[in-house]
């Protein structure tokens, strides 16, 4: 535990609290590891051939899959206690911070107040929070993003998160932005963005590696929640990374026609409707430049896994508080980009292997290599790679 934040964003935790954060990491590792990997033993062995025999052929569809395993004693418990240790991880940071609350906003105003690395935080009074965020305790945390409280929201997340990634996000929680920003920082060594913007940016994880990765760009983290936006601006300045974090819809960019170089998001389409998705791919499209890159990193879509693995990947839709997620890998991500408006030769789609855990010589190899979907692409374990997908602006 320890993930850097800034020192004037520490919440102390007692010696016992600390423990129970480790075990509940390492509940959560297990669960998705050792438990998931017998879990799909079992339906390989046993519960895909009773359901082909039955049904007189191969498996073709998801919801097969889910509705013979919900039978299973062993999906059963896999579920429950997957469940039980996602509450776990909030109740675990939650007492702490909630009675950290008093200092820790007196050290944020007096840190946001100097903004020693030249970063800013910009809020709209009048902005209403969607429902799709005011009404869901989304990964079941308490109360979700629209917290009252101008810093509780982004406390909770940051901490909590760090329980829940159980390591697996790099010792910064950053590792999808830094593997992101490097991937084109290699792949693409001419192109030199100077305005970039990170959509449904929560308290900015995977901002801050783009302002790191390109110093002389304008960074913009932006989110329709204040509250993790406050903490975002003051964990950045903590970590002395220039960033502007502002509350904005990402299906109304307050961005001028062909002034921005990147739009990018990291696990936020799968917390939008359809058609907020579709609203915001054509934002998107409307504020970037001419040789201007969209770019999402997400889980990979149903069409391109097998069966099980649909469902597996869904499981949050069903029991994490995540309506959307099978709505969104539903689609063709090729379509909706079409659809917003770039061309159809324009599209990227490229796994790539882990910065923070990759050597620099290995990972520049491997992000322009043929990087294909496969058994670790998008799953929280050891040597897992993340799948993204996007368009270059004609």
């Amino acid at each position: 535990m320890g993930a850097p934040r800034g020192e004037d964003l520490t919440v102390p935790f007692a010696r016992d609290n600390l423990a129970r954060q480790g075990f509940i990491s390492q509940l959560r590792s297990y669960v998705l590891t050792d438990m998931a990997a017998a879990m799909k033993d079992r339906y390989c062995e046993t519960v895909q051939p009773r359901l082909e025999a039955r049904k007189g052929g191969p498996v073709t569809d998801q919801d097969e899959v889910h509705d013979a395993m919900k039978g299973e004693s062993l999906f059963r418990f896999y579920s429950a206690v997957r469940v039980n240790a996602q509450e776990m991880v909030w109740r675990s940071v939650i007492p702490a911070v909630e009675a950290a609350l008093p200092a820790l906003s007196a050290r944020v105003d007096a840190l946001t107040q100097k903004a020693p690395a030249g970063g800013s935080l910009t809020l709209d009074p009048a902005m209403k929070t969607p429902p799709n965020v005011a009404n869901l305790d989304v990964h079941l945390m308490p109360g979700g993003y629209a917290c009252d409280d101008p810093l509780a929201a982004g406390a909770i997340y940051d901490n909590g998160f760090e329980v829940f990634a159980a390591g697996y996000m790099g010792p910064g929680l950053n590792d999808i932005g830094l593997s992101f920003a490097n991937y084109i920082k290699h792949r693409y060594p001419d192109f030199k963005p100077q305005v970039i913007v990170d959509c449904g940016c929560t308290i900015g994880h995977n901002t801050t590696p783009w302002a790191q990765s390109y110093p002389d760009a304008k960074v913009y983290g932006i989110d329709v929640a204040a509250s993790p936006l406050g903490y975002a601006h003051a964990r950045a300045e903590g970590l002395g990374v220039p960033a502007h974090f502002v509350q904005m819809d990402a299906t109304k960019l307050d961005f001028e026609d062909n002034s921005v170089d990147v739009v990018f998001s990291s696990m936020f389409l799968h917390e939008l409707p359809l058609k907020d998705i579709a609203a915001y791919f054509a934002e998107a499209h409307r504020v970037l430049r001419p040789g201007g890159l969209f770019l999402t990193m997400e889980l990979p879509p149903n069409k391109e896994l097998a069966p099980y693995d649909q469902f597996y990947l869904d499981w949050d839709c069903y029991y994490n508080k995540e309506p959307y997620y099978r709505l969104f890998r539903d689609q063709d991500p090729r379509q909706l980009t079409a659809k917003a408006g770039f061309a159809a030769d324009d599209y990227i789609q490229f796994v790539v292997p882990q910065y923070s855990f990759t050597p620099e010589a290995d990972f520049a190899v491997a992000v322009n290599g043929e990087g294909k979907i496969g058994g670790e692409t998008g799953r929280l374990t050891q040597g897992m790679q993340w799948f993204g997908f996007g368009a270059w602006k004609a």
